[in-house]
C-alpha cells in the first residue's frame, strides 16, 4: 500500500488582482503558510504562470517550481479546466464560454477550438518540463444539452456527438504519451464526460488510450446521487488524480437533482467547505490508501457560505487529518506461527 500525499491546494479559485494572490511569489508562500504542502496550477492565469515560456523552457520550468519549493511547497499539477472545456462546445454555449478564450480567437468556435487545443498541448509539454505525470482538465460537451431524453433523441445523437469528442482529443491523448503524462478528465456535470458510464463510452471510442484518465471528485457524485464509493472501486485502475471537495444534497418537497435554476445557496445540492457537506472522506481516504493511489490530495475549495481563506486553513488540517499513512506490517505478524510448506500439509491433514 502506498501513502496519499498531501495537503495541497488548487490555486484557481484563490488567485486574484489583490496580495497575497496575485502573484506566484505570494500566493506560494501564503499556500505554505495554511499548512498545505502542494499547489495545483491553473495554467491559465497570467498572473501565477507564463504556460507558452513553461511549455517551451525547462529553465522556466525549474525556476517556476524552485521558487515554490523555497516558499514550502511543491507543484503537484498543472490544470487546463478552461482550456479543455473548450476543445469541444455546443453552440448552445458560445457566448457563455467565449470569456474562456483568448480575445483574439472570441466569437470565432473554430479558432477558439483550435486554440484550445494547442493550449492543453503546451500544457501537457509544461508538465513533461516540470517532471509531473499527470494533467487536469475539463472534457468540454457537445451532448449536454439533450442529456434529458426529452425531445426524444434521434437515432445515433449520442453516438456521433462521443465519436467527435473521441476525434478531438486523440491527438491530445497521443502527444501526452509521448510525454509520459496522464490526462486526468474531472467528472463533472456540464462536461460530456460526468459520470462512470460516459467515461467508459468515450474511452471505448479512444481505444482505451492508457493515458486517458480521471481526477476523482465526489462532490460531483453527491449531487448526482451516484455511488461515490463504488466508483473507487470500479475505475481504481484510472484514477490519477483527486480532488478533495465536499457538497450535500438535501432535496425537498419543491426541488431535487436539477435544482430548479436556483443559486447556489438555494440549491437542494450544493458545495460545502471540507467537513462542512455529506460526502463520506473516512472511507474514500481508506478506500485510496487501499487501492494503492499514491498521487496528491488536492484541495478544490468552493463554498456558497464560508469565507475562502477560512476554507483554505481548515481544509489543510482536514485532509492531514484525513490522510493515512499506510502500515508496513500486518497488525497480527506478532502471533505468525511461522509454518512451512510441510506444516502447511500437516494442518491440512495431507500427510508428507
Amino acid at each position: 500500500m502506498k501513502t496519499i500525499k498531501g495537503p495541497a491546494l488548487f490555486l484557481a479559485q484563490f488567485a486574484g488582482d489583490e496580495a497575497p494572490f496575485n502573484s506566484w511569489d505570494a500566493i506560494t508562500k501564503w499556500a505554505a503558510d495554511c499548512g498545505y504542502k502542494g499547489v495545483q496550477v491553473p495554467s491559465w492565469d497570467a498572473r501565477l504562470f507564463d504556460l507558452d515560456k513553461a511549455a517551451q523552457s525547462s529553465d522556466y520550468c525549474d525556476e517556476f517550481k524552485g521558487k515554490a519549493k523555497e516558499n514550502g511547497v511543491e507543484v503537484t499539477e498543472l490544470s487546463t479546466h478552461l482550456q479543455g472545456q473548450l476543445v469541444a462546445v455546443h453552440p448552445a454555449y458560445d457566448t457563455a464560454f467565449d470569456g474562456f478564450a483568448a480575445p483574439q480567437v472570441q466569437g470565432n468556435p473554430k479558432a477558439r477550438q483550435e486554440w484550445a487545443v494547442d493550449q492543453v498541448m503546451k500544457a501537457i509539454s509544461a508538465s513533461k518540463n516540470m517532471g509531473i505525470a499527470q494533467h487536469a482538465t475539463f472534457s468540454g460537451a457537445l451532448a449536454w444539452p439533450y442529456i434529458y431524453p426529452w425531445p426524444q433523441r434521434p437515432a445515433g445523437l449520442v453516438e456521433t456527438a462521443f465519436d467527435e469528442l473521441a476525434k478531438r482529443w486523440r491527438p491530445i491523448l497521443d502527444h501526452a504519451e509521448s510525454c509520459g503524462v496522464d490526462v486526468c478528465y474531472e467528472i463533472h456535470p456540464g462536461e460530456d464526460l460526468h459520470d462512470g458510464v460516459t467515461f467508459e463510452m468515450f474511452l471505448e471510442r479512444v481505444d482505451n488510450h492508457a493515458r486517458c484518465n480521471m481526477l476523482y471528485d465526489p462532490s460531483h457524485f453527491v449531487l448526482q446521487c451516484l455511488d461515490y464509493i463504488d466508483h473507487i472501486d470500479i475505475y481504481k485502475d484510472r484514477i490519477k488524480m483527486f480532488h478533495v471537495k465536499d457538497a450535500e444534497f438535501n432535496p425537498t418537497g419543491k426541488q431535487g437533482v436539477y435544482g430548479g435554476f436556483q443559486s447556489w445557496v438555494d440549491r437542494a445540492g450544493r458545495f460545502r467547505s471540507l467537513g462542512d457537506g455529506q460526502v463520506d472522506f473516512g472511507a474514500i481516504f481508506s478506500k485510496m490508501a487501499a487501492n494503492d493511489f499514491d498521487g496528491w490530495a488536492v484541495v478544490e475549495w468552493e463554498c456558497c457560505l464560508k469565507h475562502p481563506e477560512d476554507g483554505a486553513r481548515e481544509g489543510a488540517q482536514f485532509v492531514s487529518d484525513h490522510i493515512i499513512r499506510v502500515t508496513e506490517r500486518a497488525f497480527d505478524d506478532f502471533a505468525d506461527g511461522g509454518t512451512d510448506d510441510a506444516a502447511n500439509r500437516a494442518m491440512l491433514g495431507l500427510g508428507n
